[in-house]
């Protein structure tokens, strides 16, 4: 269920399918220029190849092991065997990086599931990153916001943890009934030190929480997330999620994503823009801003992480 003005922006799981991919976002879709995002099932001895360009990857398990060798711009050939996890409600995973002007192949040696996040390099980009793998216990985990607000952020591919050009991208996990991506706010437009332009994808899974006990065949696992404009750029979504299924911020406010009762809800996150800071600023809607005051009065939800301490 999307709101009719939403559809451009809201695509299903299956939708967007190409090249062995299950979900494909890239440049060939109308007004989408600076991320990218492949997703997917391997059996095991499948691979994929990427040839980067002037873009730069981020290799995401989301279920199971996966192989990535890369040769970069120098001829020196990686490879990384990522662990991975069980399941993206299991706890973070490593993740390898891939720089631009790269030869990549990602292979499966068990059944796996895996996501690979693109950003496009701005033109005046000239400094190559290091092909990089990003193991588990590197990966900050953070607790943000509090009581129905509380969510698990895991900053695998932002800036102080990853080198990167240009590609943002953290995994947010919300147990079931909570809300995050909360205050709604936005990235879009440059203000220096107060907000960076960034296109974002936010691609989604669901699962009956662990809390739940003998649920039925029929359950259902599903969220909700809104994006919504300002005067001058409208945008209106508010979209129905599940496993598989991505929506596109072009521009706007963003939040609520929304768990439901009985579903923990998942999403990675890729942004990146045209600017030449790599920088992850955001504004809050002013009309909701004052809700983070209230979290000081309140309690991290107790079930966070919601993989364990690790």
């Amino acid at each position: 269920m999307t709101t009719a003005s939403s559809s451009r922006w809201v695509l299903p799981l299956g939708s967007s399918a190409r090249d062995g991919w299950e979900v494909v976002v890239d440049d060939s879709a109308d007004g989408w220029t600076h991320t990218g995002l492949y997703a997917g099932a391997l059996r095991p001895g499948e691979h994929r190849r990427f040839s980067t360009g002037r873009r730069e990857l981020v290799v995401v398990p989301l279920a199971g092991p996966v192989r990535v060798r890369c040769t970069d711009p120098s001829g020196v050939e990686s490879t990384a065997d990522l662990a991975g996890r069980p399941s993206v409600f299991s706890g973070p995973t490593d993740v390898a990086y891939a720089p631009r002007d790269s030869s990549v192949v990602i292979e499966a040696t068990q059944d796996c599931r895996v996501a690979v996040c693109a950003a496009a390099l701005p033109e005046s980009s000239s400094w190559v990153p290091a092909f990089r793998h990003v193991q588990v216990d590197e990966v900050p985990v953070e607790l943000r916001g509090a009581g129905q607000a509380s969510r698990e952020v895991r900053n695998f591919g932002v800036p102080g943890v990853l080198d990167a050009e240009a590609v943002i991208a953290c995994e947010v996990v919300t147990p079931a009934g909570n809300w995050s991506s909360y205050p709604p706010h936005k990235h879009d437009e440059r203000r220096e030190g107060v907000e960076t332009e960034l296109e974002e994808i936010y691609y989604f899974e669901a699962q009956v929480s662990d809390e739940v006990d003998n649920a039925p065949e029929s359950a259902d696992p599903v969220g909700y997330q809104r994006v919504y404009g300002t005067t001058d750029r409208p945008i209106d979504v508010f979209a129905e999620v599940r496993t598989g299924d991505v929506v596109l911020v072009p521009h706007g406010w963003h939040g609520p994503a929304m768990a439901a009762p009985g579903y923990d809800l998942y999403y990675l996150n890729v942004m990146a823009g045209p600017g030449p800071e790599r920088a992850w600023l955001i504004c809050d809607d002013p009309a909701h801003a004052w809700v983070r005051d209230t979290w000081a009065g309140q309690k991290v939800d107790p079930r966070l992480p919601l993989g364990g301490t690790r």
